[in-house]
């Protein structure tokens, strides 16, 4: 996706950062939920590129992310 196609889609979406993210500006991204995917950016280039995944594989990756048992 280029930087116009992300600019026109993420115009439209609600962008949530962690509640784990601190207030001194670090390194953060932020996640926007569409109907049929989830789009992630970084919180410090909001105009830039961002990944886009599916539901179903963000889920994944959120499970397997917060899961005890590590990778």
């Amino acid at each position: 996706m280029n930087n116009a196609e992300s600019t026109t889609v993420a115009s439209g979406l609600a962008w949530f950062k962690s509640s784990y993210s601190g207030t001194e500006g670090g390194e953060c991204v932020e996640v926007a939920a569409a109907k049929t995917a989830v789009h992630v950016r970084d919180s410090k280039a909001v105009a830039g590129p961002m990944l886009t995944v599916s539901r179903e594989a963000w889920a994944g990756f959120v499970g397997l992310a917060s899961s005890e048992r590590g990778f």
